[in-house]
């Protein structure tokens, strides 16, 4: 399975439209060769190098099988969004406090629709029930 984006190349920079420095908007996202047996995808955008550990920019999960895409700006048809450490049910870009901060894009395939409400806490847990594969593209950012 493979994830890239016309926004950022895997390793790169994010540009500061996608950052809390600009737009804030999420970047343009696809995704292919996910398994015949995906019924689903969930997809995270998830800072570890925050001062208190793994910050969440960005959960999703119930993204129909037949999605391969995220356009720039825009939300996912039938995904469901998980409310992140903004506090906010969309994404929300890089805003380190200082030093660059790497962010990694993760796009899980699923074996499954799943059936509940899902919060931070157990994002994590029954995504990773469910996930058959995956697939990182990460990106970096610095506060300029």
């Amino acid at each position: 399975m493979k994830i890239e984006s016309k926004s950022f190349e895997h390793e790169g920079m994010i540009p500061a439209k996608y950052s809390c420095d600009g737009d804030d908007i999420n970047p343009h996202l696809s995704w292919s060769d996910a398994p015949d047996e995906t019924r689903s995808f969930a997809l995270s955008c998830v800072d570890p190098d925050a001062p208190g550990g793994d910050f969440i920019h960005w959960l999703i999960y119930n993204i129909p099988a037949d999605v391969s895409e995220v356009k720039e700006g825009a939300g996912i048809p039938g995904g469901l969004e998980v409310k992140n450490h903004f506090g906010r049910k969309q994404y929300g870009g890089p805003c380190p406090p200082s030093g660059v901060h790497r962010y990694y894009f993760t796009v899980y395939a699923l074996d499954t629709m799943i059936t509940d409400e899902l919060t931070m806490g157990d994002f994590r847990q029954k995504v990773g029930e469910h996930t058959i594969a995956k697939a990182v593209l990460l990106g970096r950012y610095i506060r300029r």
